[in-house]
């Protein structure tokens, strides 16, 4: 409904009669009071902010995909061969890798807990517990920032329809001010009113966009993460199986 008002509004201001409208970035913001310029200015710096979250984002997540690949390989082999600390070293060189700070959290507890006397089976309830501790901390990373999207997506249009409540105020001041109720008296609040509602919607469809997308990864490395958690129970629980057999 809005957006059919502003469109009527647009073709009623090309009118015969009617000054055009000027689509000049620089004319419209000199047009403009300091209320709707000052709503402008708050949806940049939100633009900015959720294209810094993107960016910093994609990196890490790009990141932590590409090291993973790599470092499920390397890390299998040296568990395969029952080397802990060539596994441990392994991880520790892959550190932007999601699965890596997972599996390294495990593989250190399970080998301090070796070192032990602890009774049988507390080694394996101990990584089991370092394993979701870690993945917790590991699911806080990657998800830094991302909840600010979701927010930015669900404010920029209100705060730009504000832009627009304040557009209509300043074009019936405009009708006040000039003791004229023609078009002419009302185009500069409704250019404003365009304006901050079309940089709203700028800001908010990118931001809702990235947010569903990071979203949908984090699900998948969770998956990941918590697969690979289970393997690795199960590695330390055969693992225990076999010492205990050769103790008898």
């Amino acid at each position: 409904m809005l957006l059919q008002l502003q469109v009527w509004a647009f073709l009623f201001l090309q009118e015969a009669g009617a000054p055009a409208i000027s689509f000049d970035p620089r004319v419209m913001w000199s047009q403009m009071s300091w209320l709707p310029r000052f709503v402008v200015i708050v949806l940049i710096i939100m633009s900015a902010w959720s294209i810094g979250v993107m960016i910093d984002r994609l990196i890490a997540f790009n990141g932590a995909r590409k090291q993973s690949r790599a470092f499920a390989p390397a890390v299998a082999g040296a568990l395969r061969e029952g080397k802990l600390d060539e596994a441990i070293k392994v991880a520790d060189r892959y550190n932007r890798s999601h699965l890596a700070k997972v599996v390294v959290a495990g593989l250190q507890e399970f080998r301090a807990h070796q070192m032990g006397t602890d009774i049988p089976g507390e080694e394996i309830e101990a990584s089991k517990r370092a394993l979701d501790r870690a993945e917790a901390i590991v699911h806080a990373e990657l998800k830094r920032g991302v909840s600010s999207l979701a927010t930015i997506g669900s404010t920029a249009p209100f705060v730009g329809l504000f832009g627009t409540v304040l557009g209509i105020i300043n074009a019936f001041k405009g009708i006040s001010t000039e003791k004229s109720t023609g078009l002419g008296a009302v185009a500069g609040g409704i250019s404003e009113a365009l304006v901050t509602t079309a940089v709203g919607l700028f800001v908010a469809i990118p931001a809702v966009w990235m947010f569903n997308y990071f979203t949908g990864r984090l699900e998948s490395f969770d998956v990941e993460m918590g697969n690979s958690s289970s393997e690795l129970i199960d590695y330390f629980l055969k693992r225990a199986h076999i010492r205990t057999g050769a103790t008898k």
